[in-house]
């Protein structure tokens, strides 16, 4: 695979941060000084061309569809979603590089569900439609940084906490104050979001990487 962006080799590593919601995401791209993280950027990733609940929820809207209807429109709304996160991954791998950064890693946070049945079996249950929505644009951000050349690094959401807290020896409380201080220089939006987005950046930066295959 390759990416449109030549790497820097003497440049720092850095990694980016994704939570994500149905239709965007949150990234968050961090590097290591000194072992003490930094916020690098800090973005809002939409990934749908139209913001709307029609595709912002494609599983909801292919509910009510015929199942070959249903099938072209997932399709197309994973395309565009991967689309879009290549263009906003590779636009922050152009402005770090320019920082003197290489993005070397991206950092999904996973959501705790199990792996998806077939499409017809999710359309029949509304439970695993509102699973679907969030696993659809998750899929696409890595798809999307595993073709910009970035190293993966994953945790699930309810083991986000306890992992960085075991990881980087920090109880609870000192973690809560070093995420909340580590958005300050750069302002609001500063919400739960981008705290965890980073904090996920943050263990892919100090955590042996995963291969695509694990």
């Amino acid at each position: 695979m390759h990416s449109s962006v030549a790497p820097v080799r003497s440049a720092l590593r850095a990694a980016i941060g994704f939570s994500v919601h149905s239709g965007w995401a949150a990234l968050v791209g961090l590097a290591l000084g000194k072992n003490q993280p930094q916020v690098l950027v800090r973005t809002r990733a939409e990934l749908v061309k139209t913001f709307t609940y029609k595709f912002r929820q494609p599983f909801h809207t292919a509910e009510i569809m015929q199942l070959d209807e249903a099938r072209v429109f997932i399709s197309d709304m994973e395309d565009e979603a991967e689309r879009l996160a290549q263009a906003a991954i590779q636009s922050i791998q152009l402005e770090l590089q320019k920082k003197g950064y290489e993005l070397a890693q991206y950092a999904l946070i996973l959501a705790s569900a199990k792996p998806l049945p077939s499409l017809d079996r999710i359309l029949a249950s509304h439970a695993l439609i509102h699973t679907a929505d969030g696993e659809l644009f998750r899929d696409a951000l890595a798809h999307a940084a595993e073709k910009c050349n970035l190293a993966r690094f994953t945790v699930k959401q309810r083991e986000l906490v306890d992992t960085a807290c075991k990881t980087l020896r920090l109880t609870p409380t000192t973690l809560a104050a070093r995420l909340a201080a580590l958005g300050k220089p750069i302002g609001p939006p500063w919400a739960q979001d981008e705290k965890f987005a980073s904090l996920a950046a943050w263990l892919a930066l100090t955590t042996k990487v995963q291969s695509k295959t694990d």
